[in-house]
């Protein structure tokens, strides 16, 4: 048999245990979104504080005592994202194209190079065969 650790020790809406409110996994008021929550609605914290926090326990990562904590921003508060615009796309693409160039062989090798070994995977490895 299993037992379950109770959640209920995270439950401190009013944050005097842990410093700010804190609610256990899935009982967070509605208009509290974390970070991941707000981009899927096309939404950015907008520079306010955290309003809260959700804490769960976890045997992922090696979490400090098995604890785990996402932090949480109203979002009637929240802005929305911000769209860049044509020559900022088109310098993030060019960018991103500098990351793919061997500056060996000069061709795109159509994955982002490791820097640490500061060309692409043919090159490092020695051989000449290169695609078309």
């Amino acid at each position: 048999m299993t037992r379950r650790r109770s959640s209920a020790k995270f439950f401190d809406p009013a944050g005097v245990r842990y410093g700010i409110p804190t609610w256990p996994w899935r009982m967070a008021p509605a208009h509290l979104r974390t970070r991941r929550q707000l981009a899927a609605e096309g939404l950015h914290p907008g520079g306010q504080d955290v309003a809260g926090q959700v804490l769960w326990h976890s045997r992922r990562y090696n979490a400090p005592g098995g604890v785990r904590a996402a932090f949480l921003y109203d979002v009637r508060l929240a802005l929305p994202k911000r769209t860049p615009s044509d020559r900022q796309r088109v310098a993030l693409g060019k960018a991103l194209a500098a990351r793919r160039a061997c500056p060996t062989c000069r061709r795109d090798a159509g994955y982002v190079l490791p820097r640490h070994l500061g060309e692409c995977l043919d090159c490092a490895a020695g051989t000449e065969v290169h695609a078309a």
